[in-house]
């Protein structure tokens, strides 16, 4: 049957006999939506459904109800939750979080384009857009600058201008970003056929966060300084324009209503790049939502990749082995390739002790062996025991301790040289050591996903991570030559005292 011309059972909550309950959970979850929240709880649900007066009663038994019935009518897709289960009942329990249908999401938004006008929207990831946007808001500035000399019609198209850039940015990346998290692509991510698309949708993201990482801190600038008090005269410039189209059903209107309906709308592009003090803004949000985007596209890539090596003939790889042994002519020769190759002959496992050293940058061939004693496999084997006395390693724990800390000051020590005035340029620096090379690089791994790029280091100090990109340095040392950028390291925290510390 035509698509056209098939029953829309996703339209029946509209006018169901409980329909009040259908619109204000299916509302709630398209907003939800909007700010890129995909699977909700139903927990949640219910919490917000006794927030409005109309439904301060509502039951969790009604919740369950509607939210089934809402599932039949292809309104809402359930995915089952088992990430808190803590009991074998509770694993038994099915518990589901829920998604709303992309026909749902069609439905409201037409909802709400009949309660108040906006604008249409495909799902997709335009890096365009953002550079429309800072256009839009750059030439908005220059009109402040010039003192808007211009008619009120000017003024009013620029207005339309910035937020219809925004408007498409706002529910087009939302758009994109759920159906990238939808179920059914997550199942088609997994098949084998994605591996066609995977170079296409990593270079389509990768693209889109290079674009709105040049323009989106032109745009922040730019808002910061064009606050709603700034912009008033040219709000009232707005109103004008207004004023001078006469409609009949404006004249209850006020100017001041319009006036604030203006900032409203501009604290809400505000909001939305610049965030408030107690919430993250939605760039940051659309930001990591992109990065873990790419990252899970990796993941699966990379598992795909490891499916098809599992079941890849080897047979060509043995036959270059092959090669080796028959072009070989010395057998001692021949056994140092077997021991390359294949490993001991005669021992089947290797077990290694976890922690054998407390130093977290000790490398393996500093390790002192292990010995490890190989006990029969047999079942009639017990293991030969004597009574003991116990014995005090009072003394040998004292040892331990003290070559610990002798360690540890003489890592601190070589650390401590490179601070000047407590910071650490490691342009200024001719030769390193190995070890304070690493510990270096270690700081700068952390500060990647620290806040402000500052961490904490073992020995408590307080680090910020400043890194010239633009300028690139080279690191000497005895085991090689390190070509990476300009880094700083500035010391918040007792960097002169560190530098002079002369015991642990």
């Amino acid at each position: 049957m035509d698509a056209s011309m098939r029953k829309v059972v996703e339209a029946s909550y509209l006018t169901a006999e409980s329909a009040e309950y259908y619109r204000s959970i299916l509302r709630y979850f398209f907003k939800q939506h909007e700010r890129m929240r995909d699977f909700i709880a139903p927990e949640e649900i219910l919490e917000h459904m006794r927030t409005i007066p109309a439904f301060y009663d509502y039951q969790e038994e009604q919740l369950h109800q509607h939210l089934a019935q809402l599932v039949k009518w292809n309104n809402l897709v359930a995915r089952q939750d088992m990430t808190n289960a803590k009991t074998v009942e509770e694993y038994k329990k099915k518990r589901f979080r829920y998604q709303c249908t992309p026909y749902t999401v069609e439905i409201e938004r037409m909802l709400i384009q009949l309660e108040k006008i906006g604008d249409t929207f495909q799902g997709s990831l335009e890096r365009s857009q953002f550079d429309r946007l800072l256009q839009a808001i750059a030439t908005l500035q220059e009109e402040m600058d010039k003192g808007l000399d211009k008619p009120s019609e000017e003024y009013m198209r620029l207005w339309e201008d910035v937020f219809r850039y925004f408007q498409t940015i706002r529910t087009r990346t939302a758009d994109y970003i759920a159906y990238i998290n939808s179920e059914e692509t997550n199942q088609r991510m997994q098949t084998e056929a994605f591996l066609v698309f995977k170079n296409q949708f990593t270079t389509y993201l990768r693209d889109f966060i290079l674009s709105l990482q040049k323009t989106s801190l032109q745009i922040q600038e730019r808002l910061r300084e064009l606050t709603a008090d700034r912009l008033s005269p040219f709000f009232q410039k707005l109103v004008q324009h207004r004023l001078s189209i006469p409609r009949l059903e404006d004249i209850s209107t006020s100017s001041e209503d319009w006036l604030k309906e203006y900032e409203e709308y501009w604290d809400s592009l505000r909001l939305w790049f610049l965030g408030a003090p107690n919430r993250e803004s939605e760039l940051e949000m659309l930001q990591w939502q992109t990065n873990e985007m790419i990252r899970r596209i990796s993941r699966y890539v990379q598992r795909l990749g490891e499916r098809q090596q599992h079941f890849r003939s080897r047979k060509k790889d043995y036959l270059h082995l092959a090669q080796w042994f028959a072009e070989t002519d010395d057998l001692e020769e021949a056994h140092k390739i077997s021991s390359v190759v294949f490993g001991a002959m005669t021992v089947e496992h290797l077990h290694m002790e976890d922690a054998l050293s407390d130093n977290l940058y000790a490398d393996t061939w500093e390790l002192e062996p292990v010995e490890w004693p190989i006990k029969p496999r047999t079942i009639h084997y017990r293991e030969k025991t004597k009574p003991g006395a116990f014995q005090s390693n009072k003394e040998k724990k004292q040892k331990q301790r003290k070559k610990y800390l002798e360690e540890r000051l003489k890592e601190r020590a070589m650390i401590a040289k490179h601070i000047s005035q407590g910071v650490i340029k490691l342009s200024e620096i001719g030769n390193i050591d190995p070890f304070v090379r690493k510990v270096f690089l270690s700081w700068i791994a952390k500060s990647a996903v620290a806040k402000n790029h500052t961490i904490r280091t073992d020995d408590g100090l307080i680090v910020e991570v400043r890194l010239n990109r633009e300028k690139m340095i080279t690191l000497t040392a005895e085991d090689g030559v390190l070509k990476m950028p300009e880094t700083v390291f500035v010391i918040k925290n007792g960097g002169e005292q560190f530098g002079t510390l002369t015991s642990v």
